[in-house]
């Protein structure tokens, strides 16, 4: 990991490597990736006391104004944004971060038809040169790694769509040297 990445990580989040007798630091960080909530957030509480401690939680819009809520239980830095559902926000409809070494975007996706598939979603993260883009709207989860591009989808917690519709989300861990690992997860 470049120095540039490492800065990108706040001190707090440094922390004695937990694998296998490996001496020294490493960085390691866990985040939970959420989306589609609508106010229904039972899900939420019960899921952030099992998963806790976090080093940031990300929630992919419609939330439908209780952005507080998450703030509040997440105990850690949270990146969240408004989704179509969320007429009276003051959260931004989308924003663009760094992760460790990656650079990251956030957008609900409902303004890129992800409804309809996401090759314009895919077409526009490429375009603004990110290397993750994390984007909710259909409460179905997508994991798509690819070379340049990975996309993230965590479903919803609250409404889920897929087949079996069984709510979920996405724990994504940096491993000490910086790498990206997702775990698309059910409850």
């Amino acid at each position: 990991m470049d120095m540039r990445s490492l800065l990108a990580i706040p001190q707090r989040l440094m922390r004695p490597a937990r694998e296998g007798g490996e001496e020294g630091w490493g960085v390691q960080m866990r985040i939970l990736i959420i989306s589609d909530t609508h106010r229904r957030d039972e899900n939420f509480l019960k899921l952030i006391e099992r998963v806790k401690p976090l080093d940031m939680l990300i929630h992919c819009g419609d939330l439908e104004e209780n952005e507080a809520v998450f703030q509040e239980k997440a105990g850690c830095p949270t990146q969240i944004i408004a989704g179509n559902n969320d007429f009276f926000s003051s959260l931004p409809r989308e924003r663009e971060f760094q992760i460790g070494k990656y650079r990251v975007w956030l957008t609900h996706g409902h303004n890129y038809y992800v409804s309809m598939g996401d090759s314009i979603l895919k077409e526009e993260a490429r375009a603004r040169g990110v290397d993750i883009v994390m984007f909710g709207h259909t409460h179905r989860p997508v994991l798509e790694i690819g070379k340049t591009l990975t996309a993230l989808n965590p479903g919803s917690l609250s409404f889920p769509r897929q087949e079996g519709r069984r709510p979920s989300y996405i724990l994504m861990e940096l491993d000490r040297n910086g790498e990206a690992h997702y775990h698309l997860n059910f409850l």
